[in-house]
């Protein structure tokens, strides 16, 4: 089993920065591919950014490209959320999530995910 806790939400400006992290416990995350999701009221949970299990290999939605940077420390058993130039339309709940086998690969898609965090709230004021 692996639990998961995020942290670093808050209340920011357009603009400002934010940086997540993703805390796991239980068993090593090392050997999974992990991803932040988020999702706004009334909308869809949404795929974010995703990380290989060694760091290596990273991809993120083209609505964050150039402005979110994801990241791990495998040796802290965490996963990172950078996020810089943040807009209105970044306001939501940010889940980190843990693949659902391990393996060396990355994944986009909400069902690729079986462990996941209870969430924390970012909102960006205009």
């Amino acid at each position: 089993q692996v639990q998961l806790v995020e942290s670093g939400g808050g209340l920011v400006q357009a603009g400002g920065s934010l940086r997540l992290s993703c805390a796991a416990s239980g068993r090593t995350v090392s050997i999974y591919g992990m991803g932040w999701f988020r999702q706004a009221p009334g909308k869809e949970r949404e795929f974010v950014a995703a990380i290989s299990r060694s760091g290596g290999n990273t991809y993120s939605a083209d609505s964050v490209k150039g402005r979110f940077t994801i990241s791990r420390d495998n040796a802290k058993n965490t996963v990172y959320l950078q996020m810089n130039s943040l807009k209105p339309e970044d306001t939501a709940l940010y889940y980190c999530a843990a693949n659902r086998f391990p393996g060396p690969s990355i994944a986009t898609t909400v069902p690729s995910y079986y462990y996941w965090g209870q969430g924390t709230q970012v909102t960006v004021s205009s």
